[in-house]
């Protein structure tokens, strides 16, 4: 893995939510060089503060009053915070769909004037493995949490074109420690490389709502970065020290969505409630 190192001027205070997640305990560590205070947010239980340079602040996505006090004196959010993985839409619904309202409200009424929000590459799952598209190739979620990571998408467009609070909504691809499958291979991204790309979207000036897919240097890709070139994110790391390893590995069926789809198997998931 790769590290950032910074000469950037610290954000007085930076809000974290989702920081009791997978990535949120990466990210937890890895943003503080970015940040005099970094508050640190989620519904599930956290880690108490290490030091004065930490915040911890609980809180119910879903509680629109709740998401407002936690929004109170920050200068930027980085919004990782909502279910990660496909559940019935009701599920969803708190945390990802009104969550990411709530943030943006917040946002607004406190003056936070940039937003980084942990999209998906499930906003476009349904196109093929086969298939090369950029940031302005139609949305195709491959699930419930695809909608709600798309939605997230157009919240943040309007509340650009409506208020000037700018976002730059990182297409997460697989951010591990190193990829789990072939699929991976293309969708990797390395925790040195998401720290970089989050560095660029913190810093970089006049992005209005810019789109970019989180990868790594993979030499097998499936998404075109081109408009988000304004970021200069130069990804460091690649999947294919792995490809031995991986394609050790059984091939799926080649009727798999895991082989089919760049959503892989979020694209057969549910029905729900049935």
């Amino acid at each position: 893995m790769t590290t950032t190192a910074t000469t950037h001027t610290p954000f007085n205070r930076l809000l974290l939510t989702g920081a009791a997640g997978g990535l949120g305990k990466v990210l937890r560590e890895s943003l503080r060089p970015y940040a005099n205070v970094i508050r640190l947010s989620d519904i599930a239980d956290i880690a108490p503060a290490i030091d004065d340079r930490e915040e911890v602040v609980p809180c119910d996505l879903a509680d629109k009053q709740a998401v407002h006090q936690l929004v109170e004196g920050v200068d930027a959010i980085l919004h990782f915070g909502g279910v990660s993985t496909e559940h019935s839409f009701e599920q969803i619904l708190g945390a990802n769909i009104c969550g990411v309202f709530h943030i943006y409200e917040a946002a607004r009424r406190h003056g936070v004037k940039r937003v980084i929000f942990a999209s998906s590459n499930h906003v476009i799952g349904f196109y093929k493995q086969d298939e090369v598209i950029d940031a302005h190739s139609p949305h195709r979620p491959d699930s419930y949490y695809g909608l709600s990571k798309s939605y997230g998408e157009d919240m943040a467009t309007f509340y650009f074109d409506r208020y000037g609070i700018e976002t730059v909504s990182v297409r997460i691809g697989s951010s591990f420690p190193e990829p789990q499958n072939r699929r991976m291979m293309s969708t990797w991204l390395s925790f040195g490389d998401l720290t970089q790309l989050l560095e660029r979207a913190l810093y970089t000036p006049n992005v209005g709502h810019t789109v970019v897919y989180g990868m790594s240097d993979n030499k097998d890709i499936w998404w075109d970065n081109r408009y988000a070139a304004n970021l200069g994110y130069a990804p460091k790391d690649t999947s294919e020290v792995f490809r031995e390893k991986v394609e050790a590995q059984p091939l799926p069926a080649a009727d798999d969505p895991a082989r089919v789809y760049q959503g892989g198997a979020f694209c057969a998931a549910g029905p729900f409630g049935d």
